[in-house]
C-alpha cells in the first residue's frame, strides 16, 4: 500500500498579489523537487502543473495539496530534507492558521489515485473522529496492519 496525503491551506492575501509572489514564483520548483523524490508516485495538478487553482472548497482562498507517496518516511524527507522546508518556515506569512485538522494522511492500493471527493472525505473524518487507521495525521500514525482490523 501507499500513503496518500491532503494538506490545504487558507492565503491570506489573493493568489496574484504582491505578498504571495515569491509562493506562486516557487511552486513549480518546489513540486519539480517533489516529483523526484526517491517515493513520489502521483499529485493532483490541472493544465498549470499545480492544485492552487482547483477550488475544492467554497472558499477561492483555500488551496489543495494531494499526492501519493510510497511511504510516510519518504513524504517526511521530501518535506523537510528538502528546499520545501524553507516554505514551511514561511507558512505564517502566507497563509491564516485554521482551528482545524489542515492535513490528512491514509492509506491506499498502490493502483489507486485518491479522487479530491476521497481526500475531503478523509479529512473531514480525521476532524470529527481524530487519528485512527483511516485518516490520521503526522502526530499520530498507523501502519497498513492497523488498517486491516479497523472499522469505521
Amino acid at each position: 500500500m501507499f500513503i496518500a496525503q491532503l494538506n490545504i491551506a487558507k492565503a491570506k492575501f489573493q493568489l496574484d498579489s504582491p505578498q504571495l509572489a515569491d509562493f506562486m514564483e516557487n511552486l513549480d520548483p518546489v513540486n519539480a523537487t517533489a516529483e523526484s523524490s526517491p517515493g513520489f508516485i502521483w499529485r493532483l495538478k490541472d493544465d498549470s502543473g499545480h492544485a492552487v487553482s482547483i477550488q475544492a472548497f467554497e472558499d477561492p482562498q483555500m488551496i489543495i495539496n494531494l499526492s501519493v507517496w510510497q511511504s510516510v518516511d519518504a513524504l517526511k524527507n521530501f518535506m523537510f530534507k528538502t528546499h520545501h522546508v524553507d516554505f514551511l518556515k514561511r507558512k505564517q506569512e502566507w497563509f491564516e492558521r485554521l482551528k482545524a485538522a489542515s492535513h490528512v494522511l491514509w492509506w491506499i492500493p498502490k493502483e489507486h489515485r485518491p479522487s479530491l471527493e476521497e481526500a475531503k472525505e478523509r479529512l473531514f473524518y480525521l476532524r470529527e473522529f481524530g487519528d485512527s487507521p483511516y485518516a490520521f495525521s503526522f502526530k499520530r500514525q498507523f501502519s497498513t496492519e492497523d488498517l486491516k482490523s479497523y472499522r469505521h
